[in-house]
């Protein structure tokens, strides 16, 4: 199957916008004019997240919370070198060999972006002692054109700024595969958007919250205060993880192509196994491919489930192979197969279904 002019559309505008961890105002603003053409009511906490909310027309309706998260990995400017030179923190994990040599764009609080590189040291000037792992991402230099200090300083550049390696959008064989940076977590950023044009007309039964977290990169900051506002019933969390079917091993878990990740275990949740029975079930009514799938990472998941006395959540996936880079790729009949299974969840879920799902957990 192919994408819709709409779901490339959204797909491609979410991964080039521009939103670190503590900046992630671009996304917000997206999500933002979205949400207000559709005549939504917009909630959001004092960090930043952001949800549209969808009132039932239900009395004493269950609230049921589906959460992205807005950041990406990029890093934070902490010092401008006399030569304008710049070193960073890291803002989420970065591998080394992703980095060297890499275009990165730096946005400054004014919304002014700079474009550069990444310094690399080519081989012949290299010595044994440039190879040290430990303080690699904290050593590498940012070169933005700047001849000095306060060059960069009267161009507005400023300590706390943010830069993001830039991988542009790219549609590969065809239109099965997509290449772009931040994946991780645009999917979910584009599949929110995606499935509230289907729902936005519809009655449903459950107070419905869909939107999107900050932070998570760093810590899954916004899901907590986000969860503390909303009080879900029920959450889903949309997430990109990362897909193991390109090394030695052909039994790992995490295959392009393969579906939906029926994702049991993390070192954030253990996952509900009635909310997977439920996902299976809604993946096989729905005619789609599911994969089962661990991770030694974690999603927002693992603080809404713990949020307020406790919360079903569920997490619904798919993987990509290269997150946390520039160059990430996603398969296009995981994200449509994410798509179908995540509307038969919601349109067969109501009171009744939340009230047995609590009774299994008792």
């Amino acid at each position: 199957m192919k994408l819709t002019n709409r779901q490339l559309s959204l797909l491609e505008i979410s991964t080039q916008l521009i939103s670190v961890s503590g900046a992630e105002d671009e996304v917000c603003a997206f999500l933002k004019k979205e949400f207000e053409n559709k005549g939504l009511q917009l909630v959001s906490d004092n960090l930043g997240s952001l949800y549209a909310y969808k009132k039932s027309k239900t009395d004493d309706a269950p609230k049921v919370m589906i959460s992205a998260h807005m950041d990406e990995i990029g890093f934070m400017l902490l010092y401008i070198l006399d030569n304008g030179l710049i070193k960073t923190a890291s803002l989420g994990g970065h591998s080394k060999e992703t980095l060297a040599a890499h275009r990165v764009c730096l946005k400054t609080r004014g919304g002014t972006k700079y474009y550069g590189a990444i310094s690399s040291i080519p081989p012949h000037l290299k010595k044994e002692k440039d190879e040290k792992e430990e303080r690699y991402i904290e050593e590498l230099l940012f070169d933005f054109g700047f001849t000095s200090k306060d060059e960069a300083i009267n161009a507005g550049v400023a300590i706390g700024d943010s830069i993001v390696v830039l991988g542009d959008f790219k549609v590969l064989n065809n239109g099965q595969r997509l290449l772009a940076k931040a994946f991780d977590n645009r999917y979910g950023v584009a599949l929110i958007l995606d499935i509230l044009d289907e729902l936005v007309n519809e009655n449903l039964p459950y107070d419905l919250y869909i939107g999107a977290s900050v932070q998570e990169e760093v810590g899954l900051r916004g899901a907590q205060t986000a969860a503390q506002l909303i009080k879900p019933d029920f959450a889903i969390v949309l997430d990109c993880s990362p897909a193991r079917d390109f090394g030695e091993k052909k039994d790992e878990y995490g295959h392009l192509g393969e579906g939906v990740l029926i994702r049991y275990f993390d070192r954030s949740m253990i996952a509900f196994p009635e909310l997977l029975d439920m996902q299976i079930n809604a993946c096989q009514e729905a005619g789609v491919k599911y994969q089962y799938f661990d991770s030694p990472g974690g999603t927002d998941a693992g603080i809404i489930h713990k949020a307020n006395t406790g919360t079903l959540t569920l997490t619904h996936c798919i993987c990509a192979r290269g997150i946390h880079s520039p160059s990430s790729i996603i398969d296009v009949d995981d994200y449509l197969a994410a798509r179908k299974s995540l509307l038969h969840i919601l349109h067969n879920f109501d009171n009744e279904k939340l009230l047995s799902l609590k009774e299994m957990r008792r």
